[in-house]
C-alpha cells in the first residue's frame, strides 16, 4: 500500500513539474510576444500615407516632364502605341 502511495505521489509530482514549466513556458511566450508588440506599436520609423504619395506623385511629374522634353527635342512621335491607344480612349463609342 505504502508502495502505491509513493508511486501516485511521485506521478502527481512529475505532472504537477511538467505543468509548471509548461506555464513558465507560456508565460515566457507571452511576455516575448507583449514585449515585440509594444516595441513595434511604439516605434517611430517608417514611412507614411503622405511621404509614399508624394514620392509617387513625383515621379509621374518628372517622368511627364521627361516625354514632353523628349517630343519638344525630336518634334516627332516617340511612342506611337501610346499615342494610338489615348486617341483610342478619347474616341469611345459605346
Amino acid at each position: 500500500m505504502k508502495n502505491l502511495m509513493n508511486k501516485i505521489v511521485s506521478k502527481a509530482q512529475d505532472t504537477a513539474g511538467r505543468l509548471k514549466d509548461k506555464a513558465i513556458c507560456a508565460y515566457l511566450r507571452f511576455t516575448q510576444a507583449r514585449q515585440r508588440t509594444v516595441a513595434v506599436l511604439s516605434s517611430q520609423s517608417g514611412e507614411g500615407f503622405v511621404d509614399t504619395a508624394l514620392k509617387i506623385l513625383i515621379s509621374v511629374v518628372v517622368g511627364a516632364l521627361l516625354l514632353a522634353g523628349l517630343y519638344m527635342l525630336f518634334n516627332d512621335t516617340i511612342l506611337p502605341t501610346l499615342t494610338d491607344r489615348i486617341k483610342s480612349l478619347f474616341n469611345y463609342k459605346g
